[in-house]
């Protein structure tokens, strides 16, 4: 395992998280503690999880394997959680409000058994609530040792901009991460947010890599999921016919791309999806998130997977999402560019 500096921060987290979201849904106990313990053997040290997965049930177990670990172990650890959505039926009960985070951070506190929170991210942006009143909850709360670090996930490149100048201003802790998804299928962020994480030091901590299974290349173009996915499926409508506008169309060819490179490198596609997003511009860990040992497993054979310039371009122009001309196509970008040059 890798290791790289957590945004602007001086925290060390490895290339790979552990997601949690399964630990308690889809994941039992028994096999959440396999995970864990097969993670840290490979040299991971980011856990990630939030208030809301499995209904707390997922912070419950994170706490019962950290607090197992002997006290010099779990000083390695970099244990994250996040607080916004609703934790209770009342209006006070979700949102970036002092009120819901205050409660939502002591909730978190005792469900993990920790006195502190190494990264407590805000779970999304919130319309309702001020973000200087969210900026100095969170400040207060890095004051009063409940937490080390503040992250965002799931912001807006200007939520994300305005919330790191209001917090330099204010003289406030500024957040030195942001969790969004992020992978071969999802590349709209490079237009703006991607460059703001950049200009502001945030490191990313992409959340989907593996795009809910698809770049792990069980769908078939043959055999379409049932239902309609997140990601553009329609049973309805037919899949003849290429259209690069089309999502659907997209998505068949960078598995194509993918399962070309995979097989070029005696990889799986997931372990080549994961290395081609783990050395994406600005990007700090991965956020892994598996229901069984084994698909852990496969994960993280990534570790230590680099791609060429080669096989990353074909990556690349496979993935590339449609871009009208303007404001992030070819007209809209040349009038941002400039160059020396005289007459």
């Amino acid at each position: 395992m890798e290791y790289r500096l957590l945004g602007r921060s001086g925290c060390v987290v490895s290339t790979f998280a552990l997601g949690t979201m399964t630990f308690g849904a889809e994941s039992d106990e028994e096999e959440a503690s396999a995970q864990f313990g097969r993670y840290l053997e490979a040299g991971g040290n980011l856990i990630d999880t939030a208030d809301v997965y499995a209904g707390g049930l997922s912070e419950e177990i994170v706490g019962r394997l950290v607090s197992a670990r002997p006290a010099s172990a779990r000083e390695e650890l970099v244990v994250a959680t996040k607080g916004r959505f609703p934790i209770g039926r009342g209006p006070n009960n979700r949102g970036l409000s002092r009120k819901h985070l205050s409660a939502a951070l002591d909730a978190s506190l005792g469900r993990l058994r920790l006195d502190t929170i190494d990264l407590y991210q805000v779970h999304a942006y919130d319309p309702l609530t001020p973000l200087e009143e969210t900026l100095r909850f969170l400040d207060d709360a890095v004051s009063a040792g409940k937490i080390r670090y503040v992250g965002l996930s799931n912001f807006t490149a200007w939520q994300l901009q305005k919330a790191v100048s209001l917090a330099e201003l204010r003289g406030l802790s500024v957040p030195v991460s942001l969790q969004p998804q992020y992978n071969l299928l999802v590349r709209e962020l490079e237009w703006e947010i991607i460059p703001a994480c950049a200009d502001a030091g945030l490191g990313l901590l992409p959340w989907s890599p593996l795009g809910g299974g698809w770049l792990t290349g069980k769908y078939k173009r043959d055999k379409r999921p049932s239902g309609r996915t997140r990601l553009g499926e329609n049973p309805e409508r037919g899949v003849e016919g290429y259209d690069r506008r089309n999502p659907l169309e997209r998505t068949w060819e960078v598995l194509g791309a993918l399962e070309r490179v995979a097989k070029a490198r005696g990889a799986s596609m997931a372990q080549v999806a994961l290395a081609w997003l783990v050395d994406r511009p600005t990007v700090s860990s991965v956020i892994l998130g598996a229901r069984t040992l084994a698909q852990l497993e496969d994960d993280l054979g990534a570790a230590d997977l680099h791609l060429s310039a080669e096989e990353t371009a074909e990556l690349d122009g496979a993935s590339a999402p449609y871009t009208a001309d303007y404001p992030y196509g070819g007209p809209g970008t040349d009038q941002r560019a400039r160059e020396i040059a005289g007459e």
